[in-house]
């Protein structure tokens, strides 16, 4: 079952209210996602613990749901 670029956005902005969220379907199957996550959350965290913290915000999705994404993330300049 695919998810929707919409549902994909919402769930991140739920867990960080902050962010401005681009998605975009990679493929157009609504399982292949390239996402561009910028948080003021994300200041002074690592790449890792960036990804990690849009991952939790996606509740276990990853893997299932939602196939693949490609994430960049940073904190606003």
């Amino acid at each position: 079952m695919a998810m929707e670029a919409y549902e994909i956005e919402s769930m991140i902005k739920e867990a960080l209210p902050d962010a401005e969220v681009r998605i975009e379907d990679l493929r157009g199957d609504g399982d292949h996602y390239a996402a561009i996550v910028v948080s003021e959350s994300f200041r002074g965290k690592t790449r890792v613990v960036q990804h990690q913290m849009v991952y939790s915000a996606l509740k276990g999705k990853m893997g299932g749901e939602l196939h693949a994404l490609a994430l960049q993330t940073s904190a606003p300049e």
